[in-house]
């Protein structure tokens, strides 16, 4: 039998432990896994049509709305030939990617337009713009060598077009303005299309827009999309309204309104300008004019007659004496009398 005294130091221990547990952190349920590429696996490799399959993933961007279909002509290295046309779009699914990046969706397995080998075909519909294809077999459905990438691709605009970025200090000095023009196309077409060319244009009211090529680094291939950016950028001193228009193949792709505000600092330097200049030469004039008048100002030496009565006395001239200066009334003196 465990003695009385020890009793309490038995329970203070265990109230001390349970305290500390108390306090300790808890660990995440579901630890955040590390970032990296989004990958897309399948349950099984192969199923017959009518059957179904769970398509999973990981390290997609938590939130985003996805489309996961079942395709044929596509391989996960060249993805899906002739884009979503290859693929049974009416037996697909949407998946949301949970705070984890990972997503689980059931998928019945459907017989796609085109012969294996097939695909399932992830891509994002909102928030994130990866594809990822993973490989699969359809039992029983015809399949047939990957045809050749032919034809055209064919560029459509997904997402309203934007202009980010804004004007700095510079701008308002009369700098050219600049902005990105952003938008997500996808390829519609059969073909891969490799570093397209753009055509933006900038126009002003009704005048024409002026063309300036720009080249997108990068490969789209068919049913996929990708982010477009492209650098947009007016003449110094460019304000008012504009219209920024990007085609592609003789296509107009996307136009966006674009409002650039006055250069108000060049107007500002003018009016400084415009006040100084004139107050400067008007300064300069009247130190010319003050140091002219200054030589005409020298004393002018007046001569003074002899002292005739001694120093301290001046002679007062002959004329102009009180008693002897001639007034209107006085006779003229001529000779004696």
């Amino acid at each position: 039998m465990r003695p009385a005294a020890a009793r309490p130091r038995t329970a203070l221990a265990a109230l001390l432990t349970a305290l500390a547990l108390a306090l300790l952190p808890a660990a995440p349920a579901h630890p955040a896994p590390a970032a990296g590429d989004p990958t897309v696996a399948v349950s099984q490799a192969q199923a017959p049509k009518g059957g179904e399959l769970t398509v999973s993933g990981a390290g997609w961007k938590a939130g985003a709305l996805l489309m996961v279909l079942l395709c044929g002509q596509g391989t996960p290295e060249k993805g899906v030939v002739g884009g979503t046309n290859s693929c049974a779009n009416t037996d697909g699914r949407a998946a949301t990617v949970d705070a984890r990046g990972a997503f689980s969706v059931k998928l019945p397995v459907a017989a796609p337009p085109r012969p294996c080998p097939c695909v399932v075909h992830v891509s994002g519909v909102t928030g994130t713009q990866d594809v990822v294809d993973a490989g699969f077999t359809v039992a029983g459905h015809p399949t047939a060598p990957l045809p050749d990438a032919t034809g055209d691709g064919r560029l459509a605009v997904l997402t309203a077009a934007r202009l980010e970025g804004s004007g700095g200090v510079l701008t308002w000095f009369g700098a050219p303005p600049s902005r990105t023009l952003v938008l997500t196309v996808g390829n519609l077409g059969g073909a891969p299309v490799r570093d397209p060319v753009f055509l933006v244009g900038t126009a002003r009211g009704v005048l024409a827009p002026g063309d300036e090529e720009r080249q997108w680094r990068g490969t789209i291939k068919p049913g996929q999309k990708a982010r477009i950016e492209l650098d947009v950028e007016l003449s110094a001193g460019a304000h008012g309204d504009y219209r920024v228009s990007v085609s592609y193949g003789g296509k107009l792709l996307a136009e966006q309104p674009w409002t650039v505000g006055r250069p108000w600092g060049v107007v500002l330097f003018w009016a400084l300008l415009a006040l100084v200049v004139p107050a400067a030469l008007f300064r300069a004039g009247m130190v010319l004019v003050d140091r002219a008048g200054g030589r005409n100002r020298d004393p002018v030496p007046v001569a003074v007659p002899a002292d005739a009565d001694g120093p301290g006395t001046t002679a007062a001239l002959p004329w102009f004496l009180p008693d002897s200066a001639p007034t209107e009334n006085s006779p003229t003196t001529k000779g004696h009398s």
